[in-house]
């Protein structure tokens, strides 16, 4: 993929140098080049095997990163999110009298971000090396070029201080989630029995909103597996019998939504991974098919990436906060104690708490900063995850999208429809808030 995609800018880049004898302002103009950087670090995240919530820390940063970018290079059109953001107080000044390509610094500051939060240096060494390749061979000037990884550097300099700061470091040596086995409560799920994911998640510093508990959602079902006629009896029985009758259909929205990123298969003695995206993978993906069925411009392209990623960040913490005070258990153990103890969920559950649902919150969210950016009622086919051999999904609009994935963890077992319910609106009342707080377009 990197050397088809080196070759795709090569190409671009030759034609613009034959056809324009001045030097252009940008050797990158559409949402191509910077669909497949954010693709390339997509790559890194699924390869690596960081969770989700982890992930989406990759994202935000490198995103916001590239946005200063071109905010520093079109203040006409672009803000600057220093200052409206927590924590980030100011960026350093630019010298404009320099030629500088904001459009090449925003890829390298991307990848540089994107590769320094949590991944191991040299991650992206070889993309990057790619990019600059392409455009040196393109013509680019000495001066131009160097003022434009000066700016990259600068800029990834300032973002990268700025994210060490949002208590990361701090929680990956808090303490583990201590397993309490009593009614009602989480417990490790097969097949991996792994230990809560995140359980301090909710301790990390949001981008955009005030505190993890701005938005904290009523409180679940209570525990009740005695009163056969209660709501939560009923809420389990819905999953069981879902489950037991899915169609090919339900299959399908189920296994196109799984995203779990990491799925452990066991044959006998035999243990392996497949990797996927994960769920804010997805979206970065979608974000990508939305950027250029459009014909989305660079600098929108990096916009629409930057808001997403954003919203996605603040819902899981907004997410993990409640996981973590509810401490809910998941269907699969409910089932197995209660009713059937041979019964499994479609889907594998993922290690941590039932309510509320993730996956729902941060694609609400999602698709309330896409709405924003390309419109409602945008209809597109998402096919993310043809290479993982899963068909692709016609949708009418975001809000279609996000509406079906809340059915796709019930239909995986994996989750209680009334959470997923509860779990939409608190992705739509986060990312309504950090569109309503933030003020990318002049």
């Amino acid at each position: 993929m990197k050397i088809l995609f080196s070759s795709a800018v090569a190409i671009l880049l030759l034609m613009t140098a034959c056809t324009h004898k001045a030097v252009p302002d940008s050797y990158f103009t559409d949402a191509f080049s910077y669909c497949k950087t954010v693709k390339e670090l997509n790559e890194v995240v699924k390869h690596v095997g960081f969770s989700p919530i982890v992930a989406s820390r990759n994202y935000a940063y490198a995103n916001i990163a590239a946005y200063e970018c071109i905010a520093a290079g079109y203040p006409r059109q672009y803000r600057s999110l220093a200052g409206q953001i927590n924590g980030l107080k100011f960026m350093p000044k630019v010298d404009t009298s320099k030629k500088i390509d904001f459009q090449f610094a925003s890829l390298l500051a991307f990848c540089k971000v994107g590769e320094a939060v949590t991944f191991p240096e040299g991650s992206m060494k070889e993309f990057v090396d790619s990019i600059k390749s392409s455009v040196v061979k393109s013509g680019m000037p000495d001066a131009m070029f160097e003022s434009s990884v000066a700016l990259a550097d600068t800029v990834s300099k300032a973002i990268l201080a700025w994210s060490k700061k949002d208590n990361y470091a701090q929680t990956r040596s808090a303490s583990r989630y201590s397993v309490i086995d009593s009614p009602g409560r989480w417990v490790p799920t097969p097949p991996a029995y792994s230990t809560a994911i995140e359980p301090h998640w909710r301790e990390i510093r949001p981008i955009a909103i005030d505190s993890a508990t701005q938005f904290v959602p009523p409180p679940p079902i209570p525990f009740n597996m005695k009163d056969t006629t209660g709501p939560y009896y009923k809420q389990v029985m819905a999953v069981k019998n879902g489950i037991d009758s899915l169609t090919p259909e339900e299959q399908h929205i189920a296994d196109f939504w799984d995203d779990l990123g990491g799925k452990l298969n066991v044959t006998g003695h035999v243990m392996f991974v497949t990797k996927k995206f994960s769920p804010p993978g997805h979206w970065m993906s979608i974000v990508g098919i939305a950027a250029q069925k459009s014909k989305a411009d660079f600098n929108k392209t990096v916009a629409a990436y930057t808001l997403t990623s954003i919203c996605m960040f603040d819902a899981f913490i907004q997410c993990w906060d409640e996981k973590f005070r509810s401490n809910m258990v998941r269907p699969e153990t409910v089932i197995n104690k209660y009713i059937d103890q041979d019964w499994k969920p479609y889907l594998q559950t993922p290690p941590f708490p039932e309510y509320t649902c993730g996956h729902s919150t941060v694609s609400s969210a999602a698709a309330e900063a896409l709405t924003k950016m390309f419109g409602d009622n945008f209809s597109y086919t998402d096919s993310s995850e043809i290479e993982f051999g899963i068909k692709n999904r016609n949708f009418t609009s975001f809000h279609a999208a996000a509406e079906e994935n809340n059915w796709a963890r019930f239909y995986g077992g994996i989750h209680f429809h009334p959470t997923c319910i509860v779990s939409k609106q608190s992705g739509i009342l986060v990312g309504d808030y950090i569109i309503n707080k933030l003020k990318l377009q002049n």
